[in-house]
């Protein structure tokens, strides 16, 4: 990652420019079951605000961010969380997936939770090896979980345990 990016929380001014790169990921089409981005205001009432960040450069362009939301309501989830990691395409490869997806986990650790799971297309390899990188498992393939596009997909379920917690 180029030194003039810095990592830091995702805020309301940021909300046009995270909804674009989730765009671009939706646009792709191996990145989400969604086929649009939502409004801010859906986006905003659903990801954890304690636990949403942003890479912006020099310029106060964001590059990418990642953000969780709580996987259940359920008291004895309360410690479990989905996470969602997106870069713009004009900066991958450039390690900020990795730079943010080591900071959400430093932020969620430091929370309590103990378990960060996502789904990922298989055919999503760049994001797989990213979250095996960041210490991620494959738990398994729920296979045909859904329709895309026409067309069953399966889904590879990866999780990380907090070594804060256990």
């Amino acid at each position: 990652m180029t030194a003039a990016v810095t990592i830091t929380a995702m805020l309301p001014e940021h909300a046009d420019q995270v909804l674009t790169i989730y765009q671009h990921g939706i646009d792709g089409g191996d990145a989400t079951f969604e086929t649009t981005a939502p409004t801010w205001e859906a986006f905003d009432a659903t990801r954890l605000t304690e636990h949403r960040l942003v890479a912006v450069d020099g310029g106060g362009r964001v590059l990418g961010w990642a953000a969780v939301v709580p996987l259940s309501d359920r008291c004895a989830y309360a410690g479990v969380v989905e996470h969602s990691v997106y870069v713009h395409p004009d900066a991958c490869r450039r390690g900020l997936g990795l730079a943010l997806l080591q900071s959400l986990l430093a932020s969620t650790d430091a929370a309590g939770i103990w378990t960060v799971q996502s789904g990922i297309f298989p055919e999503n390899t760049a994001s797989l090896a990213l979250h095996a990188r960041a210490g991620f498992r494959v738990i398994g393939t729920r296979e045909r979980l859904g329709r895309h596009h026409g067309r069953w997909r399966d889904v590879v379920l990866v999780e990380r345990r907090s070594p804060a917690v256990f």
